[in-house]
């Protein structure tokens, strides 16, 4: 789905939420530049593996906290408004991307 229905939250993150989700990227995006120092110095290929599994997990856990936000606030008030229909299929169109 390449259009999405809202280009902003219904109610928009506050500084901690917003901070917290910043965090942990920082976090991962510190975890990618151990991955890249790992493969320059040659290191065994299984601890890099375990490496990338540990950033997917965190990236899922990033991506299902955000899910959850927008589940409580703007799917929630799309659906009140009535506009559930839509935004229901729009966040599926986006999870199915999860199983992948």
């Amino acid at each position: 789905m390449d259009e999405f229905l809202h280009d902003h939250p219904v109610k928009p993150r506050t500084e901690s939420e917003k901070q917290a989700v910043v965090n942990r990227l920082k976090r991962i995006e510190g975890q990618v530049r151990g991955i890249q120092k790992m493969v320059e110095d040659d290191r065994y290929c299984v601890d890099i593996l375990v490496q990338i599994s540990a950033i997917n997990a965190a990236l899922k856990k990033v991506g299902f906290q955000v899910a959850e936000r927008h589940v409580k606030h703007c799917v929630s008030h799309a659906v009140q408004s009535g506009e559930g229909e839509a935004s229901i299929d729009e966040l599926m169109e986006v999870l199915k991307q999860f199983s992948k």
